[in-house]
């Protein structure tokens, strides 16, 4: 048996496909970048077919990079970008409108309206999540609603609904899957994360029809094979997870208390809490770590909207950097004495004040200001959400109160962004020596079910430690600096009561 695995990684603004071997060394790589579009303020879309096409192209990248064929991988584990919504004919497969994405607020006004109802307690206490624009039904219910005939067709059976994985999954397989897993299936807000099921009480609140959905699996599981004519020969499909929760399984955080922060074009921080649900009093939410075996794990979580997407706004909205990698020498060589804020509400605020109204702002200009500056603010906003975030779960899981945070994600290759975050969370940040822990992660569901690669225990062994950044600053700069932050976050909310960042 091959002990080649292939990793599928469809993220929010590229695709990657890398390969690893049975002693999880990268030997293939193939990434593309796809674009982005924004019809109207607050909204953000994805082109199907752009998906579809960056996926096959960088699996065969992919497999060209490592000198392998299709006929070498012993399976292929998914992770892709969560919330996204797709719906599409089962018949051809076409899909009736582009992508609504997870970053998309064009249904704030029907979650305002469904918690004026004063049905978030009990959707909350099901699902773990609130009543927000991120998450995927309201973004079904809008495409129901306004793509001509598709709510008739889709209660006819003839439409297909999928977050990313489903879709790429039916891509894949010629039209024979309809399937998701139970991490993808947990962010929808039509998935009770207790009884692991489909909630029929939250479809008729959403005004799902039930023929739309996918099956739901563990996450290592078989989930059929590519078709053979996409690669040359067929390669079972054994793994699939959200990205957050396949970078939580990369970085090993299998104990609860265990913490792991992504920082990609959003930033997201999971606390594994075991086998019991945690319930969040501070707006985190609660959810689905992983399923293996038909045994859940179960994780708090906080959302962060934009952290890496702040970079992209630096390169591709003013023009001030040409690549991503300037921005760290930049805030090095800035002012300190410049205490600019930038509060990154480019789509509305997620954890913990989610507030889908609020837009991007920046305090504390001067003359002085230039670019040197926005660069520091733009990383160093990504460390102070990120603290509230630390807060919060300390609040909710006084068991973590220990943290270590472990990193991945682009922006970690920054040691002065990473020495920051240390900072300003008081807490060690451990940098692991593989970065790509997302794609780890859905590579170690698919090798585990393929019996190529180790179990948790001893994947958990393997777990490498590249550099520790140890907090530095003293204590009454840190809450100075905090206070700033919170100030600003303030000014910019659209809702005050939902400030509730106490440290």
């Amino acid at each position: 048996m091959s002990d080649y695995v292939l990793a599928l990684d469809q993220g929010t603004t590229s695709t990657r496909a890398i390969v690893f071997d049975g002693r999880l060394r990268v030997r293939g790589v193939g990434q593309q970048e796809f674009p982005q579009h924004f019809p109207r303020p607050g909204w953000v879309e994805h082109d199907a077919d752009d998906i579809w096409a960056s996926a096959c192209t960088t699996i065969r990248a992919a497999l060209a990079d490592a000198a392998i064929t299709a006929a070498d991988v012993a399976g292929i584990g998914m992770t892709n970008q969560r919330e996204t919504v797709l719906l599409w004919e089962r018949e051809s497969g076409k899909v009736l409108h582009r992508a609504i994405v997870w970053q998309d607020r064009r249904t704030a006004g029907l979650c305002r309206d469904l918690a004026a109802d004063g049905v978030e307690a009990d959707v909350t206490e099901r699902t773990g999540l609130l009543l927000d624009p991120y998450f995927s039904a309201t973004k079904l219910a809008w495409l129901l609603d306004n793509v001509d005939g598709a709510r008739a067709r889709a209660q006819a059976g003839e439409l297909a609904f999928g977050t990313v994985d489903s879709f790429l999954l039916w891509r894949l397989t010629g039209g024979r899957v309809h399937a998701t897993d139970a991490t993808n299936a947990a962010r929808t807000l039509l998935f009770d994360i207790d009884r692991q099921a489909w909630d029929d009480d939250l479809l008729r609140l959403f005004r799902i029809p039930p023929a739309l959905l996918p099956d739901v699996r563990d996450c290592a599981a078989s989930f059929g094979q590519t078709d053979k004519d996409l690669f040359g020969a067929a390669i079972p499909i054994l793994g699939m997870a959200g990205d957050q929760h396949a970078a939580t399984l990369g970085q090993a955080c299998f104990s609860p208390g265990m913490v792991k922060s992504t920082y990609g074009t959003g930033c997201f921080a999971v606390l594994n809490t075991g086998e019991k649900r945690a319930r969040s009093g501070n707006r985190l939410l609660s959810t689905v770590a992983y399923r293996l075996d038909g045994k859940v794990t179960y994780a708090l979580e906080g959302s962060i909207f934009v952290a890496g997407a702040s970079v992209q706004w630096l390169r591709d909205g003013l023009g001030l950097i040409r690549r991503a990698d300037e921005t760290g020498p930049m805030a090095a060589r800035s002012d300190p004495d410049e205490a600019v804020y930038l509060v990154p509400a480019f789509t509305g605020l997620g954890a913990p004040y989610w507030d889908s109204e609020a837009r991007g702002a920046i305090y504390g200009l001067t003359r002085k200001t230039g670019p040197d500056e926005l660069a520091r603010a733009a990383l160093e906003a990504v460390s102070y959400q990120t603290a509230d975030l630390i807060s919060a779960m300390h609040r909710d899981f006084p068991a973590a109160a220990d943290t270590v945070l472990r990193v991945d994600g682009g922006m970690v290759a920054s040691d002065w962004t990473m020495q920051f975050l240390a900072d300003i969370t008081g807490a060690p940040v451990d940098r692991p020596m593989i970065l790509e822990t997302t794609a780890l992660g859905a590579a170690w569901l698919a090798g585990r079910e393929a019996g190529v690669w180790p179990d948790m225990e001893g994947f958990s062994k393997l777990w490498q430690l590249q550099k520790r950044f140890t907090p530095a600053m003293e204590a009454g700069q840190r809450n100075a600096r905090l206070a700033g932050w919170r100030d600003a976050v303030r000014r910019t909310l659209s809702r005050p009561d939902s400030a509730r960042t106490e440290a």
